[in-house]
Formats: C-alpha cells, structure tokens, sequence
C-alpha cells in the first residue's frame, strides 16, 4: 500500500512538473516571437497612464492615472455587481424553489413559470432585455417614477437615499432630474437584475430537486409525532436538503461570478471592459488576457476554498 501511494505521489509530481515546464516553454516562445516582430511585450505598461477614465466607479479613474488603477476598479466593479447579486440569487432562489413545492397550486404554478422562462432564455438576451427596458421604456429623468418616499426610477437609473458630504440625502426632483442621494446606472441595475433572475432559477431548482430526493418516510414519521407539515418542512426537510444543495447551489454561484463578464455586452465597465479598453489602447493582448484570467481563478479558488469550508461544517454525522 505504502508502495502504491508512493508511485502516485511521484506520477502527480511529474505531472505537475511537465504543466509548469509546458507553461514555461509556451511564456519563453511567445516571448521569442513578439521580440522577432518587434512587439512590445511585458507588464510595465500597468504603470503607463491609462489614457482613459471610466463612466462608473467606486474608485475614480482619470486617464492621468495608471492602467493598473483601471484594473483595479474594474474589479471592484465586478465585485460590486457580483456580491450583491449573490445574495439576493440565493434569496430569491430559496423562495422559488420552496414555491414550486408550496400545495397552493397558484404559488407553484408562478415559481415553475418563473424558473422555466429564465432557465430557458439566454443570459445574454436578459441583458440586453433589461438594459433596453430601463434606457428606452421608462420615462426621462425630468418625469422620473417616484417608486417610494425617496425613491426614483427613470433612464438615468434608480436614485435612492445615500449620505453625502452634509449628512443623510434623500433625492428630491429637481429642474433637470433628480437631485440627492445615491445613484444606480441603468448599465449595473441590468447586470444586477439579470445575473439575479437568471442564477435564481437555477439554484430554485436545485433546492426543488434536493427536497424531492429526501426518504417520504421522514416526513410522515415527523408528522407522527405529531408536528405540523410546516415544522416538518422547516425542521426536517429543510436542514438536510440544504446540505445536499450546498454544492450545486455554491456552484451556481461561482458561475454568477463568471457571468459578470458579460456585463462588457450592455457598456457597464468591469474587469473584461477595462482590459479589452486598454488592449486597444496599448496593444498588449496577451497581458491583458492573462490578468483576466488570472483574476477569475483567484476568484474561482477563494470561491472554492469557501464552498469547501461549508461542506465540511455542514456535514453531519453518521450512525455507524
């Protein structure tokens, strides 16, 4: 046994020894060629100036600033959309999900529809969807719709309260549109509402589906005891099909993560949009593509790591 785990642990170091080496001879030839061409090759144009700005930021860029700045806060772009939407897709999932096993027949029949249609549709066509909803059918931000005390909704986007520089602001119409408060592009509300609906569906029926997958006999032993079939649901069915969910569920998470790229599709300037910005600005294709890539599998990895963690604290033990 000792001998057989030994000869896997050499096989697996050899392997990962012929993939970096691979990697390697790939970065050295690729380096090679732009040289004969006389193509400029490397990293130092992150330190460059940019030579743009972006149109929505939580971190302002001017084009004086440099490219690894932009980067920079079109990741946090890609956060600020991504992290929200993660929590909200897996609210609205869990009410869907647990709506296509409600006994009210209306309730299921409105949690199937809604999981079929987004399901079904392309996330791409949900963008561009969303993003023509809010920037052609709804009114100019001098006629904006008052959706709530202090909430405002028109092409310009949504205006919510927010502090600001004197304290707590609440948006009021004024001459040209709305002024006060915070905020929230029709670019991000299409990536946000989209990316939601859309991961929503699928982690509704992966919850469906683990429910379903549990013994009958659990629930009509509960019922025996006497609870009631919401205490059954809550205290019995619920706890172990979110542990059997919690991969696929995490999974379809990570996937939300990496749908954000789309968000280059509607102009909303995350990470894929300032990259591909500034490859036409220095040429630099391949180091571009590179930081992409490397980003989305740090990302993934920390996702991963996470998932992990649940699965382990979620596991529960077994009679032996």
């Amino acid at each position: 046994m000792q001998i057989r785990q030994s000869a896997n642990r050499a096989l697996q170091a050899l392997i990962v020894v012929a993939v970096v080496g691979l990697f390697a001879l790939l970065a050295v030839t690729t380096a090679e060629h732009l040289q004969q061409r006389g193509i400029r090759s490397g990293f130092d144009f992150l330190l460059e100036p940019a030579g743009f700005t972006l149109g929505e930021s939580l971190l302002p860029v001017d084009a004086g600033d440099s490219t690894w700045l932009a980067f920079t806060a079109g990741l946090f772009n890609t956060l600020r959309v991504a992290l929200p939407g993660a929590a909200l897709a897996l609210g609205i999932g869990t009410l869907a999900g647990f709506g296509r096993l409600a006994d009210n027949p209306l309730v299921r029949g409105l949690a199937g529809a809604y999981v079929n249609a987004f399901r079904n549709i392309p996330l791409l066509l949900q963008l561009l969807a969303w993003y023509f909803i809010l920037t052609d059918l709804l009114p100019a931000a001098d006629a904006a719709l008052r959706l709530a005390p202090g909430v405002f909704v028109s092409k310009s986007g949504l205006a919510l309260p927010w502090w600001g520089d004197g304290g707590f602001e609440i948006p009021e119409p004024g001459g040209f549109g709305i002024d006060g408060g915070a905020r929230l592009t029709p670019e991000y509300l299409a990536m946000l509402i989209g990316l939601v609906l859309y991961s929503a569906a699928y982690i509704a029926e992966t919850l469906r589906a683990a429910v379903l997958a549990l013994p009958p006999g659990q629930r009509l032993a509960a019922l025996a005891l006497g609870m009631t079939p919401r205490q059954v649901f809550r205290l019995v069915l619920l706890p172990q099909a979110w542990r059997a969910a919690l991969p696929p569920v995490t999974s379809q998470l990570l996937n939300l993560f990496k749908n954000a790229s789309l968000a280059v599709a509607i102009g909303y300037p995350d990470l894929v949009s300032v990259a591909g910005t500034s490859l036409n600005q220095t040429g630099r294709a391949i180091e571009c593509l590179v930081i992409v890539i490397v980003v989305y599998l740090l990302l993934s990895l920390v996702a991963a790591a996470v998932s992990h963690a649940l699965e382990r604290r979620s596991q529960w033990e077994r009679p032996t």
